[in-house]
């Protein structure tokens, strides 16, 4: 694990629970680094001052605040949290809601949070009440030199802090072209719903996080292999011919895609379709009308070998009605 990025206390109430936050989360970024074309050398970044264009060390830059043009005041990691040191130490909880009540829109950042010292049975009794009363805790947390609006929410035997995003920083779409939420309205018709049911019931399953992994980036060092084992390390592929993107306008039956999608082909009926589909698929095939007897008795000769050869006598008949008044002309 991690060492901790912070630490402090939960309080809410006259309750504090000493707790340390580590980082739940670890980004497997592809890590390129950018090359001169020229020679392939890195390419490098420097810090420097504006005014003399010297290169600025770390142990030299300090943070400022420009409350006038060229004008700042600076801070220090001490005077940051001098300012607040309440806000600075604590995860302050300022109600409880019900899980669901906050939309998965708003989830920014998790974080765990494990009891600090002699915190063990205190952080329990937080847990297991978020636990049994299906709620989250609202809070607000100082991380670094930003406030940050949070939920705390039980995982498991662990309690996540995520940080949320403020209203104010969530976009409307109202401006978006967003179909309209009824049904017929968005000109959606009952049998196409029921064969999208249908097909998000045929791939439900459990979830089962470990069978999902980045495949682009297991791609991209796939090819970086093969180029290494080909000496191809310093070879620049140029751009190809894109692909068109699928279009919309070619979809014609939505009923046929969905049908297909789930392994039924245009055509057959699904388990779930309405009673009107079943009657048609039940109801008997239209006769064929019989060929004259001279046709059918030089017909039925030839075909006599092959008795389960129905459908290309059927197709067969219409040619042998149209021969039959030829030969009673010649007679």
């Amino acid at each position: 694990m991690a060492r901790s990025l912070w630490k402090g206390a939960i309080s809410f109430g006259l309750v504090h629970i000493p707790v340390e936050m580590y980082p739940a989360v670890q980004n497997h970024t592809l890590d390129l680094t950018m090359l001169d074309r020229r020679d392939f050398s890195p390419v490098g970044f420097k810090r420097y001052n504006k005014n003399n264009q010297k290169e600025v060390s770390w142990d030299d830059i300090v943070k400022g605040y420009e409350y006038a043009s060229g004008e700042y005041v600076v801070l220090s990691d001490e005077d940051l949290r001098r300012a607040n040191p309440e806000a600075t130490g604590t995860i302050d909880i300022l109600a409880f809601v019900d899980a669901g009540q906050v939309p998965l829109l708003f989830y920014e950042q998790p974080y765990y949070l494990a009891p600090g010292k002699g915190g063990d049975k205190v952080y329990a009794l937080l847990r297991e009440t978020l636990r049994k009363a299906g709620k989250v805790g609202i809070a607000r947390v100082v991380i670094r030199v930003k406030q940050h609006l949070a939920a705390l929410v039980c995982v498991g035997d662990t309690i996540v802090l995520n940080t949320l995003r403020y209203a104010d920083e969530i976009r409307e779409a109202g401006e978006l072209k967003i179909p309209a939420s009824d049904a017929k309205a968005a000109q959606l018709s009952d049998k196409e719903l029921k064969m999208a049911m249908a097909l998000v019931e045929g791939m439900s399953e459990e979830w089962r996080p470990e069978e999902y992994h980045d495949t682009y980036r297991e791609d991209v060092m796939a090819l970086v292999e093969k180029k290494v084992a080909a000496n191809e390390t310093k070879a620049i592929t140029m751009p190809g011919k894109e692909k068109a993107a699928p279009s919309s306008g070619n979809v014609i039956d939505l009923v046929a895609l969905l049908q297909q999608s789930i392994g039924k082909k245009p055509g057959k009926a699904a388990a779930n379709d309405d009673d009107e589909e079943k009657e048609e698929e039940a109801a008997p095939a239209p006769k064929t009308r019989k060929a004259p007897a001279k046709s059918a008795s030089k017909t039925a000769a030839k075909a006599a070998p092959r008795t389960a050869a129905a459908k290309p006598r059927t197709r067969a008949a219409p040619a042998a009605k149209a021969a039959a008044p030829a030969r009673r002309k010649s007679a």
